[in-house]
């Protein structure tokens, strides 16, 4: 394996290079190369849209008889992706781009549809002036006025950065800022102000509404203050005042009866007198026994 990494090889003292036979090839064969589409473009047989940078096998030959400065000029052939109809288009070294020749048409070359027409009239004119020298004398005399015009435009421009040198617009716009900002304030204590009065105004108005609301209240609580009762009404029920305590006296008689019901009246001798009994002399007590009533209702009561 060692004899493949030979770099230099034997040859005879006898060698002859001449002898060795060329192999003819033909001037315009083709080899198959891969490339991209330089540029967007549509085929004329299906309308199908090329776009650049689409990848492509395409073959390749060298144009006879067409050379641009000893430069050799390559033609390429490939195939619709739709339609799989032949489209060519060959090198162009003049323009620095690439020449559309069939199948299809160049699409988005507007800049260069431009240059070409401003190539074109620039030929025009100097072949004009070779024949006129008058048209060479208005050529000339429209250029050096161009020439003062555009002077002026920019003597102008150049006064008018001049004046804009002098103005800080760092401190014009903080002097708007400072402006905007007292007129917010100003109209923020305006609305505070504004705001304040009308609440002022309502609780002027409400005061005045509950004064008038109170005084006709007091007017009929004035004219009772001389029949109000008295606060030990309640333990006495015989007492009555006159027709105008009569619903509260009747629910005082109801508390009353409630209450001598569950523990017994304080003026009768009811079921709480009953259980009260007289202390007697001792010589009586011992002399008299005590009667079997009493203790039958004590014991009842109890």
């Amino acid at each position: 394996m060692s004899e493949r990494k030979v770099l230099n090889k034997y040859y005879p003292p006898d060698f002859d290079p001449s002898k060795i036979p060329k192999l003819k090839l033909p001037k315009d064969r083709q080899y198959v190369v891969s490339l991209m589409a330089p540029f967007n473009m549509r085929c004329k047989t299906c309308g199908e849209y090329i776009y650049k940078g689409k990848k492509f096998n395409a073959r390749k030959e060298t144009v006879q008889n067409e050379l641009y400065l000893g430069l050799p000029i390559f033609r390429f052939y490939i195939k619709c992706t739709r339609c799989l109809a032949e489209i060519t288009f060959k090198t162009d070294p003049e323009n620095t781009d690439y020449a559309m020749e069939h199948g299809a048409t160049r699409n988005f070359q507007a800049e260069k549809l431009m240059e070409e027409e401003e190539k074109k009239i620039l030929q025009d004119r100097e072949e004009e002036e070779l024949n006129n020298p008058m048209k060479v004398l208005e050529n000339r005399t429209r250029d050096s006025k161009m020439e003062m015009e555009v002077l002026e435009n920019l003597q102008e421009l150049k006064d008018l950065n001049q004046r804009q040198a002098h103005v800080n617009f760092e401190v014009m716009l903080n002097e708007y800022k400072e402006m905007e900002q007292r007129q917010k304030e100003r109209e923020q204590e305006e609305d505070e102000r504004e705001t304040k009065e009308m609440l002022d105004r309502a609780l002027v108005k409400r005061l005045r509404d509950s004064d008038s609301e109170e005084e006709g209240e007091n007017e009929p609580e004035r004219s009772r203050k001389h029949k109000a009762y008295n606060p030990t009404d309640i333990l006495t029920t015989d007492i009555n005042t006159g027709p105008q305590c009569s619903s509260s006296l009747g629910v005082k008689k109801q508390k009353v009866e409630s209450w001598e019901r569950s523990v017994g009246g304080l003026k009768g001798r009811g079921a709480l007198g009953s259980l009260v009994v007289r202390k007697k002399p001792a010589s009586s007590a011992s002399a008299i026994p005590q009667p079997a009533s009493d203790t039958r209702t004590a014991s009842g009561a109890i």
